[in-house]
Formats: C-alpha cells, sequence, structure tokens
C-alpha cells in the first residue's frame, strides 16, 4: 500500500490505529492489522476500516456475522468512493461467498441434509429430526 494512502487513513480515522500484520482483521475496539504486501491490501484493509466504523463487535448468530460481512463491505465501498479509490468488486463477491458457503455447510443437519435454522442463543435445530 502507498504510504500516502495509509497516512490518509490514519488522519481520516485517527481513533483506530493501523498496525502490519499476518492477516487483516479489525480487534476492537480500534485495532486494524493489515498485510501489507498483499495483492488486495486497498480493498481488504478498507473492508476492516467498515468493520471499525461500524463498530462490529460482536454476533450472536451466523447470520449476523454475514450481514455484518456484507455491511462492512458496503461501508468500505463508501470510504472507497470518499477517497477516489476503486473497490475490488469480484474480490468482495469472492469474500462474501466465503460466508455464504461457509453458512450453507454449518447449516446443514448432518443427520439428514436438511438445512437447520439458527435460534438466538446460536444453537441449530433441524426442523425434520427433531419434529
Amino acid at each position: 500500500m502507498p504510504n500516502s494512502l495509509l497516512k490518509t487513513l490514519e488522519n481520516a480515522y485517527p481513533e483506530f490505529n493501523f498496525k502490519p500484520g499476518k492477516r487483516f482483521l479489525f480487534r476492537p475496539p480500534k485495532t486494524i492489522f493489515f498485510v501489507a504486501d498483499h495483492p488486495d491490501l486497498d480493498s481488504l484493509l478498507l473492508h476492516e476500516l467498515g468493520h471499525a466504523s461500524l463498530g462490529h463487535f460482536s454476533f450472536d448468530t451466523d447470520i449476523e456475522r454475514l450481514k455484518m460481512e456484507r455491511a462492512a463491505w458496503e461501508k468500505a465501498g463508501e470510504i472507497a468512493a470518499k477517497l477516489n479509490i476503486k473497490l475490488n468488486n469480484d474480490l468482495v463477491e469472492t469474500e462474501l461467498d466465503t460466508y455464504r458457503d461457509w453458512l450453507h455447510q454449518k447449516s446443514r443437519c448432518k443427520k439428514c441434509g436438511l438445512t437447520r435454522y439458527q435460534t438466538k442463543d446460536g444453537i441449530y435445530h433441524c426442523p425434520h429430526c427433531e419434529r
């Protein structure tokens, strides 16, 4: 990432700390880690800034997590537009697909294969096996 973009983000968002790390990650309450030599650095960094800006600290259900991911990408797009940076939309959909696939796999009943539903306590229930 050009040093000027990092400086721009540090100046525009002084409430957050930007630190190089092994992966992209927002660590509440205010630290954003990034991989400095990643080919999609700008988009992924803006995504983590999206989480930070939206105050994403935790979630109770897996569908909430997916909603948070989508919201963080939308916020990243808003920030990118303000800074005149092009967000990699193919990357956005690929990243969201990983969460969609994960959610689909996780919600599948291991006994009968039907899609289970998750209650607010985080527990999955099968409408077929638990009737």
